[in-house]
């Protein structure tokens, strides 16, 4: 895959943006290292129910920012995210199955940038995108234009992880059950 973002810098203020939307570009060990420290001082569960919660809403808004921005919509926005992502250095995203209209889906994630960052740690170490495709999935079905298609509320975990001895990491998103 050859990214290919555009990035603009705002000479006054030297704000990236992409898409319209600002950016900030730290390099990977910075935000590994960041990350790691907060989980060591809250604890991996209490983190991980903050970042689902931040990164749902971030995708949901990312969504419909990028809808408007490129005119598109349904299942297209989705994908695009999963590209933009790919293109961000998180590593390589794909959709091996989805159906929004029932809230599943899978997602498939090769060389997360959390995996590289942290070799010979075992786990699941990607849980910090799992809020985001339940997120997306979100936005996908609020804005179906046919309400009998739209899905229930959706969540997402990762249920398997290249830092576990796998090939790649796994995501699942399924119906949220109270």
């Amino acid at each position: 895959m050859q990214p290919q973002l555009p990035i603009d810098v705002d000479p006054d203020t030297g704000v990236w943006t992409t898409d319209a939307l600002p950016m900030l570009y730290v390099p990977r060990h910075f935000f590994t290292n960041n990350h790691t420290a907060v989980e060591e001082a809250l604890g991996r569960d209490t983190y991980a129910g903050i970042l689902y919660t931040a990164g749902y809403r971030s995708a949901y808004f990312w969504c419909d920012k990028e809808a408007k921005q490129h005119g598109i919509a349904g299942m297209a926005v989705f994908e695009h995210y999963l590209k933009r992502l790919s293109q961000r250095g998180w590593g390589l995203f794909r959709i091996a199955e989805a159906d929004p209209s029932s809230s599943h889906a899978r997602i498939e994630l090769h060389h997360s940038s959390f995996v590289l960052a942290q070799p010979g740690k075992e786990g699941k170490l990607c849980y910090m995108f799992a809020g985001w495709f339940a997120g997306a999935l979100d936005w996908v079905n609020d804005t179906a234009p046919d309400p009998a298609r739209k899905g229930p509320p959706s969540y997402s975990k990762e249920v398997q992880c290249a830092a576990e001895g796998h090939d790649h990491c796994v995501f699942e998103v399924s119906p949220l059950t109270s």
